[in-house]
């Protein structure tokens, strides 16, 4: 796949889950495409990282957004009625999972959050 194409991938699954969530307003999106073009460069410099680059993208975002005092995306998948948020695993390989560190469980693949 090319740069362009890796990185409108990452994009497109990032976006899916935002609005899985409810998070598909302009400001969450313009948090995204800021991600995506950071993440230019660190795949320019490192181009045999392409299947790494969703995950930092969905990393960067959950960052941003933690940052900005919001949680994003919380888990609704396990017992534990506190608030808290799903996190990327693994942090930088292929196939990257919405996982519940709490429970212990893989909720969803990125970009497929309900």
């Amino acid at each position: 796949m090319t740069e362009p194409g890796i990185l409108l991938t990452a994009r497109a699954l990032v976006l899916h889950d935002l609005c899985a969530r409810g998070f598909d307003d302009a400001v969450m999106v313009s948090v995204l495409e800021d991600a995506v073009a950071e993440r230019q460069w660190w795949l320019d410099q490192w181009p045999d990282g392409a299947e790494h680059i969703a995950g930092l993208v969905a990393q960067d975002v959950q960052d941003r957004l933690t940052d900005s005092g919001v949680r994003w995306p919380r888990c609704t998948a396990c017992d534990d009625l506190s608030d808290h948020e799903l996190r990327i695993e693994p942090e930088l390989g292929p196939d990257p999972h919405w996982v519940c560190e709490r429970a212990g469980i893989s909720v969803s693949r990125l970009g497929r959050l309900t």
